[in-house]
């Protein structure tokens, strides 16, 4: 199934989302299964896109009109590309600088796993910065320690969140001290159980 999602950066009508809306209608996305939002790319509160995410599934493939419509920065581009790869969903970029972007064709996918390679590298950049910050704050007599883990009682806050349609994800997560990623890695878009979580529960 293909899902769209378009994004304009102003609420005031001086930009217009008709364009993005007619290229993906022409790539066969049914226009019930496009998400819009109308702000700046750097704000956070996203509900169409936090829609978006949420009703992915595994197999569908998410197609944007151009690449800076879906991530904030690099960074959030990276680890939203991650996520879809562990969920098993593809994307598609019809225009501008990604529009090679396409897991459809081979080449598509190699420059969509390039993008696996550059989260690979922030993660050993972040790794390599986090144990040198804790030496540095031992060193110094302070002592650092890991975010937290998925846990029973985290797992069952994360289920019964999800489980409302309204619930934005990222908030979830902040809330529960854990990633957008590790909340998709046990959880899903409805609060139903990945094999992860189900695995956490059988062994409580």
């Amino acid at each position: 199934m293909l899902i769209g999602y378009i994004r304009v950066s102003k609420s005031d009508g001086s930009q217009l989302l008709d364009l993005q809306r007619d290229a993906l209608t022409k790539a066969g996305i049914n226009e019930k299964r496009i998400y819009e939002d109308l702000n700046s790319g750097r704000n956070d509160e996203r509900p169409g896109l936090n829609s978006c995410l949420k009703a992915l599934q595994p197999g569908n493939t998410l197609v944007v009109w151009k690449l800076d419509r879906l991530g904030r920065n690099l960074k959030h581009l990276i680890h939203l590309v991650e996520d879809f790869k562990k969920r098993n969903i593809g994307l598609k970029i019809l225009a501008g600088a990604g529009a090679q972007v396409d897991t459809a064709t081979p080449n598509g996918r190699m420059i969509f796993g390039l993008f696996a390679v550059l989260a690979e590298f922030e993660r050993e950049l972040i790794v390599e910065r986090t144990k040198a910050g804790l030496t540095a704050a031992r060193a110094r007599g302070r002592l650092g320690g890991r975010p937290r883990k998925m846990d029973v009682s985290t797992l069952r806050m994360a289920m019964t969140a999800m489980k409302n349609p309204k619930t934005v994800a990222a908030q979830v997560a902040k809330r529960l001290g854990i990633t957008t990623a590790t909340l998709y890695m046990y959880v899903n878009g409805d609060g139903s159980l990945k094999e992860a979580g189900a695995k956490i529960l059988r062994t409580a």
